[in-house]
């Protein structure tokens, strides 16, 4: 009985909790068309190069961001309601080892970039995929899609193995990661507490298709949005206060050329569809492998992508995600340029 009447009440809160969220985003909103109005009467003084530069950054960051983003969370109102119970399941294999080896290569036919990939992984998740499984998709697809082979390849074609060891790296990394988080004893825990009340809520929301579409979609966006803005926000503060002289001054060396472009491609947060012509312009500086390990971690942990994740996975999977990657791609690297 106490179960039926909290329902509603649950789902009565929610709708006040987004409705709050709608009126302060546009409050937010109209304060940003009405500094642009009025700040240039207001304010003689303009502003700095540094913070001129951090604000075209960050900007540039979210608007590449944000048409993926809507796609991802298109596609996981998709997975998550309109795709019956059973049809996606039905053609994975048993084995826990191959249903990650086949979802690792899901962004094949699912070609957006990280952004929007965070999304459809939660979609996977409240369909009943298991933490393992999703992150081997979501570590996976940012790499391991048609659009990153095509750019990658127009980049740099076949030489010094770059394309296929970014291929490689990446479905390897993705499978390690998998593999090393379905040991994990209790796979809830590394959800965090918001995203498993999200779950709850998605699971029990009343009405048709369409109110549950809308219901997702509201739920979605007030996830990810603050986390890409803020993403995009860091990705722009930081790429002006890290010099950029610092980086170009070691990239002739083996070791420290790897760790120069891993920290960068952090810090950067460019689009994995396009990253692969932003890494050719140090080709020439930069040795092949640090290359590499710049297109693998770029996808997979910047400082965007992370502040996504966020909204699904605690501090302390990040964390060891992190380490896995930057070990994984400094290890690739090494490797690549002494093949090279």
């Amino acid at each position: 009985m106490s179960r039926t009447d909290t329902r509603p009440a649950a789902t009565s809160s929610s709708t006040g909790r987004t409705f709050i969220a709608l009126v302060i985003g546009a409050a937010v909103i109209a304060g940003l068309f009405a500094i642009d109005a009025f700040a240039p009467a207001l304010f003689d003084d303009p502003l700095s190069t540094r913070a001129q530069d951090a604000l075209t950054l960050s900007i540039s960051v979210l608007i590449e961001s944000l048409p993926f983003v809507a796609l991802g969370v298109a596609l996981s109102i998709v997975v998550q309601v309109w795709i019956p119970p059973g049809v996606i399941e039905r053609w994975m294999p048993r084995r826990a080892w191959a249903r990650r080896a086949v979802l690792s290569l899901l962004g094949m036919l699912i070609p957006v970039c990280e952004c929007g990939n965070v999304p459809f992984a939660r979609g996977l998740l409240m369909r009943g995929f298991t933490v393992s499984e999703t992150l081997t998709f979501l570590i996976a697809a940012p790499i391991v899609n048609p659009i990153v082979i095509i750019t990658t390849h127009q980049a740099f074609g076949f030489d010094d193995g770059i394309l296929v060891a970014r291929l490689l790296g990446g479905y390897a990394i993705a499978n390690l990661i998998g593999w090393l988080y379905s040991r994990h004893p209790s796979p809830d825990a590394l959800l965090t507490d918001r995203f498993r009340d999200t779950c709850e809520l998605v699971t029990h929301e009343p009405g048709g298709r369409g109110r549950r579409s809308l219901a997702q979609f509201v739920i979605e966006l007030r996830a990810v949005m603050p986390a890409l803005i803020i993403g995009s926000g860091l990705a722009g503060l930081v790429q002006v206060i890290v010099p950029r002289e610092t980086l170009l001054a070691i990239g002739s060396n083996p070791a420290l050329s790897i760790v120069a472009m891993i920290a960068l491609a952090m810090v950067v947060s460019i689009c994995s569809n396009v990253d692969s012509f932003f890494a050719l312009s140090f080709a020439s500086t930069f040795t092949p492998g640090s290359i590499v390990a710049f297109l693998l971690v770029g996808p997979l942990v910047d400082v965007k992508m992370l502040a996504l994740m966020r909204t699904t996975f605690t501090t302390r999977t990040l964390a060891g995600i992190v380490v896995v990657v930057v070990l994984a791609a400094f290890a690739i690297g090494t490797v690549v340029n002494l093949v090279a």
